[in-house]
């Protein structure tokens, strides 16, 4: 019997995978992500979008496969709080697989590393030396400038004050989201699917906007 395609095929070429922690004190850079993301025309996906039926690997790869970008998160190589101390391998580990599938993949694939800090990386993985990190500085507008940079080819090219705004309206949303949803964390699927539904829709309503001006330059 022919394995059953999963939904995650689906994606498109704006489709990216967005890899990073979650967790409460990375709230405010999720949305970030996920606002300055769409604000170049990009739909974030995630493994926490996905109900559950595979296995969870099988889930990552089918959607790091499925994706033409993936940007991998990686500053949260500290050890933990509760015991056992452990540092989180989930990050690196994922990246890995992206990194693999751009090597030996059918379809080209393009993958990002961020950090919040410079020359961390060195340390923590040697094997990616030379290449680019792009490092926020663990800052809302360190995501927005960052991504900027990794993707300056792209067709739109929002300003940072766009970001902060698409970023502001979002994060108001976020909490009815989160309510609404009866969710106890914003890092669950349904909030997640509705933060980039809205986060599009203000993306798309700020370039409309913008277009008019541009054009009376």
């Amino acid at each position: 019997m022919s394995r059953r395609t999963p939904r995650s095929r689906s994606s498109g070429p704006s489709d990216v995978f967005l890899n990073i922690p979650y967790d409460r004190r990375f709230g405010r850079l999720y949305i970030a992500f996920i606002a300055g993301l769409a604000s170049f025309g990009l739909k974030p996906r995630a493994t926490l979008e996905i109900p559950g039926g595979e296995r969870r690997l099988d889930r990552i790869v089918d959607l790091i496969r499925a994706c033409s970008y993936s940007l991998h998160d990686l500053s949260r190589v500290q050890l933990d709080r509760r015991p056992p101390s452990t540092p989180r391998f989930n990050m690196p580990f994922e990246l890995g697989l992206a990194v693999a599938w751009a090597k030996v993949g059918k379809r080209s694939a393009t993958w990002f590393v961020f950090e919040s800090m410079s020359r961390r990386l060195q340390k923590s993985l040697s094997d990616l030396d030379g290449t680019d990190v792009y490092v926020h500085d663990g800052s809302v507008d360190g995501v927005f400038r960052e991504l900027s940079n990794a993707f300056v080819r792209s067709d739109r090219q929002p300003t940072i004050q766009e970001m902060r705004a698409v970023y502001a309206d979002l994060k108001r949303a976020s909490r009815r989201i989160r309510r609404q949803a009866g969710a106890k964390t914003i890092f669950e699927a349904r909030v997640f699917k509705n933060l980039v539904y809205l986060a599009g829709k203000l993306a798309d309503a700020a370039q409309a906007y913008r277009e008019p001006a541009r054009a009376r330059l």
